[in-house]
């Protein structure tokens, strides 16, 4: 599968509300639009694929050549909705490289244990670059890397360029990316509308960890659907304590090999005092000392750090190249129309074209 926007990654592995409540731009948006930066929108499109398919699997739909469909349409509906809702600026769609994969090659049970993945949903993945290349859509997919390598990069690169960006996907791992600049529109059962768009405020009232502090928080945690064992007896409840009260696993590191771990000992009794519970400072030093602790969270964070310095290709400031709205009225007729859905082609249409739908898309 190629990507229409080119770049190569290094060939080597990479650094290998409470719960529940939707928050929507309208009333979460805490920098972007409102604050005159333009709008970068990265979508994970192998995510809201395989979201996609075990929603819509039960519909069979298929396109004009009889393929399965259902992921593809599903996929792309939500995209347009997204494009709808955000007005960006500029997209880009990050896609896996399914031919190799570094991190598996630097550890050969990452992701071991998932369920082989239905044909129905391989084909649809192979075909979803050229669907986006085909709509004159900017893709990226990074030798060896992941949709979230992507995203990782688009969020540097509108940092660099002082943009805002909007990282859509229905995965955690994106979480670790949100900034002042970069929000994570997280899909969920509902649909985007349904769907929360999280900021640092939110993540905070989430999860109780600081966003620049969520990579150290999954990395005490781990990650079982990537097959990443946290670090034994930290987990959600402690592990964003621990982090707030110590303000990084860096200085928590510190305090061991200086002070023996005595200050997290102190601040994490002092915590449990004021809060009336159980001193557990002296078995959270326990568990952080135990063999193989530091190890696991630093291998963790090895592999679930994206790579943020891909070359995402785009240009925003020369007219008509991908990654650009509007798109062309007769492309996207043709493309999106293939899927057999025409409400979708209609919707396509005047959202990816700025232009009234033709009466042979209807």
């Amino acid at each position: 599968m190629t990507s229409t926007s080119h770049t190569s990654a290094p060939d080597h592995p990479a650094p290998a509300p409470p719960r529940g409540v939707v928050v929507t731009p309208s009333t979460d948006w805490t920098s972007g639009p409102q604050g005159g930066r333009r709008l970068l929108l990265a979508v994970d499109a192998p995510s809201l694929l395989h979201r996609n398919h075990h929603a819509r699997a039960h519909t069979q739909h298929t396109d004009r050549a009889g393929r399965p469909a259902w992921a593809l349409h599903g996929m792309l509906r939500q995209i347009i909705e997204s494009i709808d809702q955000f007005a960006p600026d500029a997209v880009i769609f990050g896609i896996d490289d399914r031919a190799r994969s570094l991190r598996t090659e630097f550890y050969p049970d990452y992701k071991a244990g998932r369920a082989q993945k239905d044909p129905d949903l391989v084909e649809q993945l192979e075909r979803a670059g050229a669907l986006l290349d085909a709509l004159g859509m900017a893709t990226l997919t990074p030798p060896g890397l992941e949709a979230d390598d992507v995203n990782a990069s688009a969020a540097t690169w509108a940092v660099a360029h002082d943009w805002d960006c909007v990282i859509v996907t229905s995965d955690r791992d994106s979480f670790a990316h949100i900034s002042d600049h970069t929000s994570v529109l997280r899909l969920i059962n509902g649909g985007i509308n349904a769907s929360p768009l999280l900021t640092p405020r939110s993540l905070k009232a989430m999860y109780g960890v600081a966003a620049e502090n969520y990579l150290e928080f999954a990395a005490l945690r781990g990650d079982a659907s990537d097959n990443l064992p946290g670090v034994p007896g930290i987990g959600e409840k402690t592990a964003p304590v621990l982090l707030d009260l110590m303000g990084s696993m860096q200085a928590v590191w510190s305090d061991i090999d200086h002070c023996g771990g005595a200050n997290v000992v102190a601040t994490m009794d002092d915590w449990a005092a004021e809060t009336g519970g159980r001193k557990i400072g002296r078995a959270m030093l326990n568990k952080l000392m135990a063999p193989g602790a530091r190890e696991r969270y630093e291998f963790n964070v090895t592999m679930m750090s994206g790579r943020d310095d891909l070359d995402l290709g785009l240009t925003p400031d020369v007219p008509g190249t991908p990654g650009l709205l509007p798109l062309d009225v007769a492309r996207v007729e043709h493309v999106v129309g293939h899927l057999n859905f025409p409400a979708t082609t209609d919707l396509a249409v005047r959202v990816l074209t700025g232009q009234p739908a033709s009466r042979s898309s209807l």
